[in-house]
């Protein structure tokens, strides 16, 4: 959509939004709105009944590099008190989204500047364990001051969040301590940090780094990747769950017949689960195809 014509949609939005509501409207819960659901989760565990969330990237079965912002998008942020969103190059469309509906009293938590992630760094900077506690530290820091009356219920919720992590966080030191130096691939960089924390020696980030661009690589990227496969270098193969392509189904063929472990990841929270659930879930798999392997 041309600039002009997305200032338009947008401004009609907010437009009609605000003809809908009713004079001395009073929202009795913080209004949060996400630009992905993890943050939106970590916006709930954190607010509590004291909030209203919603989420825009929540779609399971969606490409999140390919999400265009529409009209809906643009409403949701009308009244909302506080917008999270990763920064870091992953969700462009977010500050031109913010910039269209100026609020005085709107706080902007960045996950990227929280960390001190920047452009051109990996983006899918929640897989990094200080992520996720960082930007539930500085929501619980916000609400305290919107809503001091709850402050209390806050400070419990954050620190119930903090206890969930450490575990975590316990589990990834756990992995790391017998399994430091394994060496693994991935077809896309999202798993990036986490092999990371966890002590894995990533291979091909050169052919990572071109899928994501949404770039073909180069046949001699694709000969490499395919050799650290077929050859066993590689112990296991890390693979983006919501993206497959022809290039993505032959590595996963290749992997499968050379018996290197498979483990799909995700850019997005399954639906019904919690980040505990979620980052658990993919630390056990982790865990069990490092088990299966033969020394």
């Amino acid at each position: 959509m041309r600039p002009s014509l997305f200032a338009a949609a947008v401004s009609a939005a907010f437009a009609a939004a605000l003809c809908v509501m009713p004079a001395g409207a009073f929202a009795a819960t913080t209004k949060i709105v996400a630009a992905e659901n993890f943050y939106g989760d970590v916006a709930k565990e954190i607010g509590g009944s004291h909030v209203e969330v919603t989420s825009i990237l929540s779609n399971p079965d969606e490409d999140p590099h390919l999400f265009e912002t529409s009209p809906s998008t643009a409403r949701a942020l009308v009244d909302a008190a506080i917008v999270v969103y990763n920064g870091a190059d992953y969700d462009p469309w977010m500050p031109k989204l913010i910039a269209a509906s100026p609020a005085p009293n709107r706080s902007v938590i960045v996950a990227a500047d929280l960390i001190g992630a920047k452009s051109g760094d990996n983006p899918h900077l929640w897989y990094k364990p200080a992520t996720l506690p960082a930007v539930a530290k500085a929501l619980a820091a916000d609400l305290s001051k919107r809503d001091p009356a709850h402050a209390a219920d806050f400070a419990k919720n954050l620190a119930a969040f903090d206890a969930k992590f450490e575990k975590l966080d316990a589990k990834i030191a756990a992995i790391k301590a017998k399994y430091a130096g394994t060496t693994v691939t991935a077809t896309e960089p999202v798993f990036g940090y986490m092999a990371e924390a966890l002590g894995f020696k990533m291979l091909n980030g050169d052919f990572q780094l071109a899928v994501m661009n949404d770039t073909e690589p180069s046949p001699a990227q694709v000969a490499a990747f395919e050799q650290s496969l077929s050859s066993g270098t590689a112990r296991i193969l890390f693979y983006n769950s919501q993206v497959t392509d022809a290039t993505t189904t032959r590595m996963l063929d290749i992997a499968k017949k050379s018996k290197v472990a498979v483990v799909g990841v995700t850019e997005t929270e399954p639906k019904g689960k919690t980040i505990a659930d979620w980052f658990g879930g993919q630390l056990a798999e982790v865990e069990h195809a490092l088990g299966g392997l033969t020394q």
